[in-house]
């Protein structure tokens, strides 16, 4: 098993919410070894706790001092008064792991009354895969533990995303008709790193612009996809409004996006990089507790850069290309930015070998600059 960035916070009560196959349970088990598990896919467990949450009290024993952990929290959303009701009067330690919120954003905004923290488990990082991470192999097959592990990525990766409509989707009753929200995904696959067209998506699907919003709306509640808003701080220009799509693991995506002959390598490798490059900032992120805002920014005029992260550590800036040449072109986004945010720190990460500059801008191999993001970030 990888060591994970991720440490439970010290003394108190937390949610750790995360797409399935990120390790959640594993990382549990691993690091509170004295936990009590209550498993809510465990059908006897479910079976008895859904009718009468309250009996959640007699699972625990007398005077335990230890971890209470709940596996999958949303399945039963009424545990949360319950669980309340336990912090307060015995101040038990609770760890809620979930990869849906959906169903738990019914009871409030502030789950449990402030009285839990949330956290977030992403894939696997470069800096947790250590000497393990291959460049090639993670733009194909993405950061998932298993991907890493199993002896056919692919595979694994393919039944991953029919586990994801069959449990999620279906059980959870999110969609009544699964064989469009399946096209959907497909289509949705080729927006990825892209600014979000909804109309352009409903027609590609045949359905209605409404339902592809709730489609939409669904992949972010079980942690599947996310929208990055553009960055208009100060904006100085004028700049698109629509957010830009991303599933949450290049692998993910890859096995979602067909491929036809037309279909160019390089523009496919180039998009996996962008979303390998994000996973790792949203995960380094929420781990190390660095307080980003991640958004991307793009004027109305075309000029672009991937990302930029905003918080009280600063502004960063970071343009990706597949490449290993750099055109000025390619450096055009990051100047352009660099004259209305001059106290920003610009990157450029590409497919080169060398550490050059360029002005303020600093330009950096791939593997380099992810095996080093911690320090770009920090």
């Amino acid at each position: 098993m990888y060591s994970r960035l991720f440490r439970p916070p010290a003394g108190k009560s937390f949610f750790l919410f995360g797409p399935r196959g990120t390790g959640k349970t594993t990382w549990v088990k691993s690091v509170l070894p004295g936990a009590l598990m209550v498993d809510l896919l465990e059908s006897e467990i479910f079976n008895d706790l859904l009718p009468n949450p309250q009996r959640l009290e007699n699972l625990i024993p007398a005077d335990f001092k230890d971890w209470v952990v709940i596996d999958e929290i949303q399945k039963i959303p009424e545990l949360l008064n319950e669980v309340h009701r336990l912090i307060e009067k015995y101040k038990y330690k609770f760890v809620l792991t979930g990869s849906s919120a959906r169903k738990l954003r019914r009871k409030g905004p502030n789950l449990l009354a402030g009285r839990a923290l949330t956290r977030y488990m992403h894939p696997l990082t470069v800096k947790e895969l250590g000497g393990d991470f291959r460049l090639e192999h993670s733009l194909k097959f993405g950061h998932l533990p298993c991907a890493y592990t199993e002896s056919d990525p692919k595979a694994y990766l393919e039944s991953y995303v029919r586990t994801y409509l069959e449990e999620e989707v279906r059980q959870e009753g999110l969609t009544r008709n699964l064989a469009a929200f399946s096209r959907f995904l497909e289509t949705a696959s080729f927006s990825q790193g892209s600014v979000l067209n909804m109309t352009g998506v409903a027609r590609e699907c045949g359905v209605e612009r409404k339902v592809v919003e709730h489609y939409f709306s669904i992949l972010e509640d079980i942690l599947l996809a996310r929208r990055i808003p553009v960055f208009t701080r100060k904006a100085k220009r004028r700049m698109v409004t629509h957010p830009k799509f991303y599933f949450f693991d290049a692998g993910v995506y890859r096995v979602l996006r067909p491929a036809g002959p037309l279909d160019m390598p390089e523009e496919i490798d180039g998009i996996s990089l962008e979303t390998l490059l994000l996973q790792e900032i949203l995960a380094l992120n929420d781990a190390l507790n660095l307080g980003y805002r991640v958004h991307y920014w793009r004027t109305t005029n075309g000029a672009e850069v991937d990302f930029v992260l905003y918080g009280d550590r600063g502004i960063r800036a970071i343009e990706v290309k597949r490449s290993g040449r750099i055109s000025k072109p390619a450096l055009g986004g990051l100047k352009s930015f660099l004259k209305e945010y001059p106290m920003s720190k610009a990157y450029f990460i590409y497919g080169g070998r060398r550490r050059l500059r360029e002005g303020a801008i600093k330009i950096l191999p791939v593997e380099d600059a992810l095996k080093n993001l911690s320090e770009i970030l920090s």
